[in-house]
Order: structure tokens, then C-alpha cells, then sequence
């Protein structure tokens, strides 16, 4: 028996994982920051603080420099984490719905890690500080929800 060929990720493949996984956790930080800070906005504004590291975690207000650019950050590194998704699934002999759950919340603990401990803080996503504990981790539950079922959606289709 020869052995498999490698599969490597593509757009097409991580398109819709990423774009769900970053819409749903986007949502969470929409509805948590409306909770904790008391703007929907401030945690997607914070996400900008890569580009205004102190403007950006005290904006409260939607804000085309802001939530704009913290948005497109965000849904970026969604896709991002989509496209090593989309490799996992395609290293699957037999994917299920069972391991396309798995695989999405470890990756999200993956993403989680780099986030917060190997990055340094400059690359933090930057809600962190403007939600609580338990709401990050609404958030990265929100995160490995949209990429599951991107990941059963495409599988679905293919």
C-alpha cells in the first residue's frame, strides 16, 4: 500500500470555516463587550490596538478606523486559523462530525496559546482587555463553533 499524498489547505477549503468561525466569535465579542464594558464595540475596537496601541482600548464608539480595522483583523486571523483547520480535515481518513468538533476546539486552544503566551503582547488580540475571563472564553468557544461547522458544512458538500 503506498503511502497517502500529503493534502495541504486551501482558500477554497478554509473559506467558509473562517468566515463562520470569525462571524460567531465576533458576535460573542459584540454581545460580551455590550455585558462587560458596555459597548459592543470596545472589544472589536480593541483588536485595533495593532494599529493604535492606546487610542484603540479606550474606544467605545463604532468607528470606521476602529471597528473597521479590528474587524479585518480579526476576521484575518480567522482565516488564518481556517486554513490550518481545513489541513487537519484533510488529513482525516474518515471525517465525522465527532472529529470535526475536536479538531476545532483544539486548534481553538491552539490559537488560544499562541494568542496569549507565545506572541508578544503587541500581537495580543486585544479584547482581553476589555472583557472578562469567562466571556474569552464565550469567545473561543464562539471561535471553534464557527469552525466546526464550517468544517461539517464543507464536508456535507464535497
Amino acid at each position: 500500500m503506498s503511502p497517502r499524498p500529503a493534502r495541504f489547505p486551501t482558500v477554497r477549503g478554509a473559506w467558509l470555516p473562517g468566515l463562520l468561525a470569525g462571524t460567531v466569535s465576533g458576535l460573542v465579542l459584540a454581545w460580551r463587550g455590550h455585558t462587560d464594558a458596555g459597548s459592543a464595540a470596545a472589544p472589536i475596537n480593541a483588536v485595533s490596538h495593532w494599529f493604535w496601541p492606546q487610542e484603540a482600548l479606550r474606544r467605545d464608539d463604532l468607528s470606521w478606523r476602529h471597528t473597521a480595522s479590528g474587524s479585518a483583523v480579526h476576521l484575518g486571523s480567522s482565516f488564518f486559523w481556517a486554513l490550518i483547520y481545513s489541513g487537519l480535515r484533510r488529513q482525516r481518513r474518515r471525517p465525522t462530525p465527532a472529529n470535526a468538533a475536536l479538531d476545532a476546539v483544539a486548534l481553538t486552544a491552539v490559537a488560544a496559546l499562541v494568542d496569549y503566551r507565545l506572541v508578544p503582547q503587541r500581537l495580543n488580540p486585544g479584547f482581553e482587555q476589555r472583557l472578562s475571563r469567562p466571556s474569552l472564553g464565550l469567545v473561543y468557544a464562539g471561535f471553534a463553533l464557527g469552525l466546526a461547522l464550517g468544517g461539517l458544512r464543507r464536508r456535507r458538500h464535497r
